[in-house]
């Protein structure tokens, strides 16, 4: 009898020993890196053979990689507005870069400094206003910024940096962590301005990929039959692409961005851009179609070189956080603020809701489920982050936000009751910049339905299995017309539950 009131004392003890150790289970620490303008084609981990990213790809093997994340709005500030208000651009009020954001609506980060987090936002914030209150530490770039000697706008002050943007947003953001109360958590997000057009490399970097000779996309020439919007667009390599201000030919100094390089960087440049690449052209120039394939290996090498150091940096934070202790308490998140074209459909840039520039790379090293290097195929959007950060922190989710969740599938049981079969998107910014009509439309696992308006009052359908880079529209193609009339419910059914009366509107007219 003696025996059974031990053992049944070990087992009340032993519970007891269990509960305080999940009550004294500190919170997570949350890391989320955003780059600009990433592709998910060139990180290695999501199979890309253009370029070896072994710091990103880290994230991946010790994480997950998630292979369906879709933007809301494929553009630079309306993707981070979104981001933080965890809400549509209908609703956040911020369509297009040249907007106003409202810093006062509900943001993820207040939610999470009321639970007593310390935040920080370090490096591209382009939402034409400043944080404010909404970080307690922040230090950005006024507006794209510079990628060499760039100037910076603090709480306190506005001030200028020597060196590479990408090697001081990450100098930047150590700081923050060796600076801050160690007996909070923090969320901090880092904002690169990298590989942002007009992709400038770093010094170490110029030249890096010069050996290799890139394969074209198969749509390269793609001649946009049945698809107005994608033929009117302004954003080719072929003929958009600037010779002197993107790729570099002929450099006039006193110009843009290449204005800020000190002597050194300038020397660097002229060896190689003017001489070098300014040769190249030259040898060339005349004959169109092989200037057009030209400038893509040119902008690629570029682009490449800038997310080299992108990836870099990826890898100095790692070993902060690692040999400071905090890796294994802090969720470490990898994204970009959209996918990016690589000359699919012979272009540059982002906006249409086509997969590269919809798509946008995200990876999630969480502590819980570290080493386990799985893909994670389910569909997400950008909505769904400030939900998931908070369900993190413990904080509440404010109504205003529309989307969910998605942090139970990090939890033992790892399921997402009811999760959802499509995602919404709605895109504004015409007519400039690059001339991409507005459109919104749905996406599922293998269709995609988009609606242009504006200049073109146009369908578009495209069967994902059947057609992956998206060439043949079969709107309106017999053989499809019970599914078009299915995906036009749902499409409506998506509107009416994000509330976008514009989008609405435009449907319910055409009945």
């Amino acid at each position: 009898m003696k025996h059974k009131y031990l053992t049944i004392l070990s087992i009340a003890f032993a519970l007891f020993a269990c509960q305080k150790q999940v009550e004294e289970k500190k919170p997570y620490n949350i890391l989320c890196i955003v780059a600009d303008d990433h592709a998910f084609q060139a990180i290695s981990a999501y199979g890309g053979e253009l370029i070896h990213t072994p710091n990103i790809d880290r994230l991946a093997e010790e994480g997950w990689i998630f292979d369906n994340m879709f933007v809301t709005n494929s553009i630079c500030g309306p993707s981070r507005a979104t981001l933080l208000t965890g809400a549509y651009s209908h609703k956040n009020g911020f369509r297009n870069n040249g907007d106003a954001f409202d810093i006062h609506q509900p943001l993820f980060s207040r939610e999470m400094k009321k639970q007593g987090y310390q935040t920080a936002w370090m490096g591209k914030w382009h939402l034409g206003v400043s944080p404010e209150d909404s970080f307690d530490e922040w230090v950005i770039l006024p507006g794209q910024g510079h990628y060499f000697n760039p100037d910076f706008i603090s709480r306190e002050d506005t001030f200028r940096l020597d060196g590479y943007v990408t090697d001081l947003i990450t100098d930047l953001a150590i700081d923050f962590l060796e600076d801050r109360d160690p007996g909070k958590p923090f969320l901090m997000v880092v904002g690169e301005k990298a590989p942002h057009r007009n992709w400038m490399p770093d010094l170490q970097d110029l030249g890096r990929f010069d050996s290799i000779d890139f394969p074209l996309p198969s749509n390269f020439y793609d001649d946009y039959e049945g698809r107005p919007a994608a033929a009117d667009q302004d954003m080719s390599i072929a003929k958009t692409m600037r010779l002197r201000e993107d790729l570099k030919v002929h450099l006039e100094y006193d110009k843009g961005g290449f204005g800020r390089l000190n002597s050194t960087q300038r020397e660097a440049y002229e060896k190689y851009y003017n001489e070098k690449i300014s040769a190249e052209y030259e040898g060339i120039a005349g004959d169109d179609k092989a200037l057009t394939e030209w400038k893509l290996q040119r902008y690629l090498k570029d682009y490449l070189a800038c997310i080299s150091s992108v990836d870099r940096n990826v890898g100095r934070l790692l070993q902060y956080l690692e040999a400071s202790g905090l890796l294994e308490n802090t969720i470490v998140i990898y994204t970009s603020d959209q996918g990016f074209y690589l000359g699919e459909h012979g272009w540059f840039d982002k906006r249409f809701m086509y997969e590269e520039s919809h798509k946008t790379p995200f990876i999630i090293r969480h502590p819980d489920t570290k080493h386990s290097n799985k893909r994670v195929r389910e569909m997400f959007a950008f909505v769904d982050l400030a939900p998931t950060f908070l369900e993190w922190s413990g904080a509440g989710i404010p109504e205003t936000m529309q989307g969910r969740s998605f942090a139970p599938l990090f939890s033992k049981d790892g399921s997402l009751p009811q999760w959802r079969n499509s995602v919404y998107y709605h895109y504004y910014e015409y007519p400039q910049p690059h001339r991409v009509a507005p459109h919104f439309g749905i996406r599922t696992d293998r269709y995609k339905l988009i609606r242009f308006y504006g200049p073109f009052e146009h369908w578009e359908l495209f069967d994902l299995h059947e057609d992956p880079y998206e060439m043949s529209n079969v709107y309106g193609v017999s053989a499809y017309e019970k599914l078009t009339e299915s995906l036009k419910k749902e499409l409506v059914q998506l509107a009416e539950l994000y509330e976008d009366e514009e989008a609405l509107d435009i449907i319910l007219k055409e009945k």
